[in-house]
C-alpha cells in the first residue's frame, strides 16, 4: 500500500494524536497527517490539500462532523475520498444520519488499532 495522506478532524488535540497512533498501530503507512480542529478549519485545509482519508468527529464547536460532510459534497471537495466518522455517538440513527451525509464508515470510541485498521484498510483499497 502506497504511503497516504491523511486529514484527522477532531476539536480535542489528544484525540487527534490518539487517531494517528492507532492508524500507525494498525500498519497504515502516513506519508502526511494533517490536522483540524473543527469542520470550518478542515473545509479550509482541504480547498489547498489533497488527502487520501479523512477520519472526523461528529461531536465538534462551530461546525459538526455531518454539516462538514454536507457541505464537502456541496463544495465537491474531495469527492472521491474515503470519510470514517469516529465518534462516542452510538445510536443507529447517528450512523445512518453520517452515513447518508456521505461517510463510508464510522468508528465508535474508544476503539483499538484493529477496529481502524478493519474499518480503514477495505475503503483504502477500494479507492
Amino acid at each position: 500500500m502506497n504511503r497516504i495522506r491523511t486529514l484527522i478532524v477532531d476539536d480535542s488535540s489528544v484525540m487527534r494524536k490518539i487517531v494517528e497512533r492507532a492508524l500507525r498501530q494498525a500498519g497504515l503507512e502516513l506519508s502526511t497527517v494533517l490536522e483540524a480542529a473543527s469542520g470550518v478549519e478542515a473545509l479550509d485545509l482541504l480547498h489547498r490539500e489533497q488527502v487520501d482519508l479523512i477520519l472526523s468527529d461528529i461531536n465538534m464547536p462551530h461546525m459538526d462532523g455531518l454539516e462538514f460532510l454536507r457541505q464537502m459534497q456541496a463544495r465537491n471537495l474531495a469527492p472521491d475520498t474515503p470519510v470514517v466518522m469516529i465518534t462516542t455517538e452510538s445510536s443507529e440513527e447517528h450512523v445512518r444520519e453520517a452515513i447518508a451525509a456521505g461517510a463510508m464508515g464510522y468508528i465508535r470510541k474508544p476503539f483499538t488499532p484493529e477496529q481502524v485498521k478493519d474499518r480503514v484498510l477495505p475503503l483504502l483499497d477500494a479507492v
